[in-house]
């Protein structure tokens, strides 16, 4: 069975920096990213379909991030799928920083702390674990314009992360998606 490919693949005029999509998300973190319109009072953000005109790739990443994990080899057919690589791997990140027993207040914390660390690592940096995979920007202005929507996407998923550990006011994670914390996605880390 092969692995879930994104949606956003046949995206038209996607703006790339490498060959990393800059994809419009659904956030209100600031950033270089293109606004999609918020959701109704009435919606849930954890229930929404791939048509729907305010599903983003981080939506996508969480929903195809159980499936996507036990694969070891994932095929790239195109710069969206770079994103969902992003983004699964650090949803990864994250859930290793949250215990089980670990109150919502204190995975907020940690989250946040991964989330708005400046010192990561972008396509084209030394550290990056995927570089054979990613092109990295041609110039200073497109590193800096990728390091920012990638720091908007890290804060973004993170919010929505929690959202999906905590459900129902809960202040325990939940256990179906913590169970996910030793598995790497393609065996590797960010």
């Amino acid at each position: 069975m092969p692995a879930y490919h994104s949606v956003f693949l046949d995206e038209p005029n996607q703006q790339l920096i490498g060959n990393f999509a800059l994809l419009p998300l659904r956030t209100k973190t600031r950033g270089p990213a293109i606004q999609l319109p918020t959701l109704s009072p009435g919606e849930s953000p954890i229930t929404l379909a791939p048509d729907h005109p305010s599903y983003d790739p981080l939506d996508e990443a969480l929903s195809l991030f159980r499936a996507n994990t036990f694969f070891r080899n994932f095929e790239i057919k195109g710069p969206a799928d770079r994103v969902l690589i992003y983004a699964i791997l650090f949803i990864s990140q994250c859930l290793n920083q949250i215990k089980p027993n670990m109150g919502r207040r204190d995975a907020e914390k940690a989250v946040s702390n991964i989330a708005l660390d400046n010192n990561f690592s972008v396509p084209g940096d030394a550290g990056f674990p995927l570089n054979q995979a990613f092109q990295p920007p041609r110039d200073r202005n497109e590193a800096e314009v990728l390091r920012g929507y990638v720091g908007q996407m890290r804060q973004e998923l993170g919010m929505r992360l929690l959202q999906r550990l905590y459900v129902d006011g809960e202040d325990k994670p939940s256990k179906w998606w913590l169970s996910f914390t030793k598995r790497k996605f393609m065996g590797k880390a960010l």
